[in-house]
């Protein structure tokens, strides 16, 4: 047998899986709750079932009034039929159900013979129910007679012969009790929203709408017929095997909902065909009148659904007013933040990432293994929160992220983690496009997302150190006492040395004098080598001692309540598809069940420092990836652009865009450069601040140019900026000569150190993905601005449109003007770090549109810190170096701080901020494209742009 982490370790948690037994405190739990059923009681169905735990909620009466009788002639015309509508109240829930009288005669009949045979049954399987039939004070009610009352009298008799029968216990726990009632262990779950309709029907096999599912000649020939329970809620309707409990599949309401009767239809009698963007579903019922009412009760109940249609920029989720949320510029406080919440989790925690590190410490420095993610999430599983995690399957011959060995690392950690990855680039021919989502949600009532991965590299703030030399700490170190961590879940840990040293376990650090920010491969400079062996983590990937790691700028939100549902709703959706997709049958992973929107306002704790706005949930997707198709991230990013009335500020990984009909499809360009001829047109004050990594994130020398796939990003990155006739700057010019100048500034970032007493440089890599606009919206999420990103078919990618809905007093050019607080601070925050104002009270970043602010501290900062750093440092990229000859010609030549240190140094001081103009002319005299005898060359247009 495998043991956890070895190569056959999923078969061995396959038969070693443990999730789904339930613990005495949680059975104790659910048995004596009066007022609801606690959502984590999905996940232990068949534990319920196995456990003979009644549905019904303790001490909860059920009352029952016949409201309404419906006579009709069956299809032989023989006899006239009475269908009694039955009103049911239990708890807070109220439902209804009909029914002929003679299901009435057999539940009767069905009571009576299994009171018989319980005398017969043994003891010890059947106790409870033996107890319930000793504490019964009267004999059952009784049906006979009925037959010969007339019709007034009858419903108000079935009425109180079903209210006898449900004042005792023995009664109304009676599984077939149960069926008549139409009650299952998910029909008071308050979370899951309303008691729906529910009941026995047959459902037919197939009728996927994913590439592959589905044999030769389709679900019309190759099919099968199986008895479930289908549960019909207010977004979704899933059925299950009710003898085990076991869900066995979840349909998600969405506008594509479709449900019609008849055999037009379905091609059998009495069928009901339910059809959604990623499934026809076909289910047989035993009466017309039945399949009608199927039909009636799922559109009533998806009629309140916000799922059912598209809403602003075709997103699939609508603006959330009202709602808590906080924004994060870089990892910092975002991970510190996650680490908090992580705690708070009683239920469930989803994870979704381009690319994770089990390893990777959330608050820092570190000083034992307690904040560590993989130590977090075996924690939480031990408490009994399901944790399910979702990751990018990529193609290893072209990324080292290593996500097998994420997967096996968590999955061996407890069996309440679960992992799944995807596509299957074989079976999908799927080799190109990748899941790029960051985002983290808890109990589907908090999520973190945004650009930032949780991984190595990830983590920096403001001060974007350059070095981190401290004395690294020794893995597996024994030499010294270990540390006991008292935490309060807000603060960071206090460390308590104990009296005895004891060994550290395998796999953690001794890290009780620690003072690292990034241990072992976390410190990173992936210009000068990418990262290798991720199965050892806490061995350096670079000599921190010689090379300098690369800072890592990223913007992140956290969102509570109903967008928090929204985003928990497309990790539910992701999930369930790819376990379809995947073809994981048995229910080693579990479909997993959106909550309602209807208790999202119901939080269970909040972040720290949220405030409140709308909030729209947006992301881009496709058939490939979700199972449905939606590009809304550059809908809501081409309409705030056009509609911006004085500036828009990006921050993006990527800058390629300007439609052309052949290389490029994505109009966010467009759409600057002519809001930027509109307000020339109107003689009006408008600005564009875009800010860029200086260059693309790939390993290459750039003394030698940086290699092929540096400069295919740089070809499509200058062919947006400035190079070619789609280029914005190329159609401004032509409009307004030099006068562009005036409307858009297009920046990078940069910073310099000390490392063995020399002066050093390094630029800091933008990885955010995020647009704010005049001080009262802004964007934040995962997508880049490229056509992998924004088109939905390609990558798939989330972001949040956040707007505010206060106002506070403010100036934009000159005048007074109403901002909205969340995006004023975010906005000066960034400002506040680029420009370098925390040092220099002087730097007035208040007004971001004014001549002066513009003129002379923006483009005057940019232009020094470029100018000093060229002069300092030689550094490249550089607007000097316009050829492969001159860039040759560069490397013989040193820079100041070569040739004069201390003049090197007072040099620097000139510098302020971060901020950097980008060079734009930097090889503009080569063709930068791949060679098509390279294996860059052979690789579709598509994976750059």
């Amino acid at each position: 047998m495998a043991r956890p982490g070895e190569p056959g370790t999923l078969r061995w948690l396959l038969s070693q899986d443990s999730s789904k037994e339930l613990s005495e405190e949680l059975l104790e739990s659910i048995k004596n709750n009066s007022e609801l059923r606690p959502f984590l009681a999905i996940h232990y169905l068949p534990a319920l079932k196995e456990g003979d735990v009644s549905p019904l909620l303790h001490s909860n009466p059920i009352t029952c009034r016949v409201d309404n009788t419906e006579r009709y002639t069956t299809r032989s015309k023989v006899r006239v039929c009475t269908l009694y509508t039955v009103k049911l109240t239990h708890g807070d829930f109220t439902w209804t159900v009909k029914r002929k009288y003679k299901h009435f005669q057999e539940l009767h009949r069905d009571l009576y013979k299994h009171k018989m045979m319980l005398q017969f049954l043994p003891l010890g399987r059947f106790a409870i129910q033996r107890q319930q039939l000793e504490n019964m004070t009267e004999e059952m009610p009784t049906l006979h007679g009925t037959e010969r009352r007339r019709a007034s009298s009858k419903p108000k008799y079935l009425e109180d012969y079903l209210n006898g029968l449900l004042e005792n216990g023995f009664c109304k726990n009676y599984h077939g009790m149960l069926e008549f009632l139409a009650v299952s262990q998910l029909s008071f779950v308050k979370d899951l929203g309303l008691k729906g309709l529910e009941g026995f029907i047959h459902k037919r096999s197939g009728g996927h709408r994913i590439q592959g599912l589905n044999c030769i000649g389709h679900h019309q020939v190759c099919f099968r017929w199986s008895r479930r329970w289908l549960v019909v809620k207010d977004s979704f309707l899933l059925y299950m095997k009710r003898d085990s409990g076991n869900i066995s599949f979840v349909l998600l309401v969405d506008p594509e909902l479709r449900v019609n009767v008849g055999r037009s239809y379905t091609e059998i009698q009495h069928g009901v065909c339910i059809e959604t963007f990623t499934r026809q579903l076909i289910i047989k019922c035993n009466t017309y009148r039945q399949a009608q009412w199927w039909s009636h009760e799922i559109k009533r109940l998806s009629e309140a659904s916000d799922f059912l249609q598209l809403h602003r920029f075709q997103s699939f989720a609508p603006p959330r007013p009202n709602t808590l949320t906080k924004w994060y510029v870089n990892g910092s406080q975002y991970f510190s933040d996650l680490a908090d919440a992580l705690e708070q989790a009683k239920e469930e925690i989803f994870i979704t990432d381009w690319w994770l590190s089990p390893e990777v410490y959330l608050k820092r420095p570190a000083t034992d293994d307690y904040w560590r993610l993989d130590t977090i999430l075996k924690r939480k599983a031990e408490q009994g929160v399901k944790v399910c995690v979702l990751l990018y399957k990529e193609v290893e011959m072209a990324l080292n992220i290593n996500s097998g060995y994420s997967k096996r690392t968590l999955m061996s950690l407890h069996p309440n983690i679960k992992v799944m990855r995807h596509p299957d680039h074989v079976a999908s021919v799927v080799f190109l496009w990748a899941h790029h989502e960051k985002m983290v949600t808890v109990d589907q009532s908090v999520a973190f997302m945004g650009g930032i991965d949780l991984c190595f590299g990830r983590w920096d703030d403001s001060c974007y150190r350059l070095t981190d030399l401290h004395s690294p700490p020794v893995a597996n170190d024994t030499t010294d006492g270990n540390a006991e961590t008292d935490v309060d879940g807000t603060d960071e840990s206090t460390v308590h040395l104990t009296k005895e040293p004891e060994p550290v376990p395998e796999g953690q650090q001794n890290l009780k004098d620690n003072t690292n920010y990034w241990l072992g491969k976390d410190y990173s400079n992936f210009y000068k080598k990418d990262w290798t062996e991720l199965d050892c983590p806490f061995d350096d990937n670079v000599d921190r001692s010689q090379v300098p790691r690369v800072p890592w700028r990223d913007l992140g939100a956290v969102h509570h309540g109903k967008p928090a549902r929204d985003l928990a709703r497309h990790f539910v959706q992701r999930w369930n598809f790819t376990k379809i997709y995947n073809k994981h049958k048995d229910d080693f992973y579990p479909y997993l069940l959106p909550k309602s929107h209807s208790t999202a306002d119901s939080l269970p704790f909040t972040v720290p420092g949220s405030a409140k706005a709308s909030v729209q949930v947006l992301r881009s997707a496709d058939r490939w990836s979700v199972g449905a198709c939606e590009c809304s991230i550059m809908n809501a990013y081409v309409d705030t652009i056009k509609n911006s009335q004085h500036y828009i500020y990006i921050e993006n990984q990527f800058f390629i865009s300007c439609a052309d009909g052949k290389s490029v499809h994505n109009g966010i360009g467009d759409a600057i450069v002519e809001r930027i001829l509109q307000a020339h047109k109107e003689q009006k004050k408008y600005r564009v601040f875009i800010v860029l990594p200086i260059l693309p994130g790939f390993v290459g020398d750039i003394t030698q140019g940086g290699g092929n796939a540096i400069q295919a990003i740089l070809h499509y990155t200058y062919r947006t900026m400035n190079r070619g006739e789609h280029s914005i700057l190329a159609r401004l010019k032509e409009q307004m000569q030099g006068e562009w100048t005036q409307y858009i500034s297009l920046c990078g970032l940069r910073t310099h150190d000390k490392l063995c007493e020399s002066s050093i440089t390094e630029l800091i890599y933008v990885h955010s993905k995020a647009l704010i606009a005049d001080d009262r919206r802004y964007i934040i999420g995962s997508a880049n601005i490229n056509d992998r990103s924004m088109l939905g078919s390609r990558d798939s990618e989330l972001a949040i449109l956040v707007e505010d809905e206060e106002r506070v007093p403010s100036v934009m050019g000159g005048e007074e003007y109403e901002a909205g607080p969340l995006t004023l601070a975010l906005r000066k925050e960034c400002f506040r770090v680029l420009l370098g104002a925390e040092s220099e009270p002087s730097i007035d970043i208040d007004d971001p549109v004014s001549d002066h602010f513009f003129n002379e501290v923006w483009n005057s900062i940019a232009k020094t810190n470029a100018a000093t750093y060229e002069k300092v440092f030689r550094c490249l990229p550089s607007d000097s170096i316009r050829s492969m000859a001159a860039l040759s010609a560069h490397a013989t030549t040193g820079g100041l701080n070569e040739t004069d240190p201390e003049a090197a140094v007072e040099e620097l001081k000139a510098t302020r901020g971060i901020l950097v103009h980008f060079p734009m002319h930097f090889l503009c005299d080569e063709y930068l494209l791949p060679p098509l005898s390279s294996k860059e060359g052979i690789v579709p247009v598509e994976v750059w742009t």
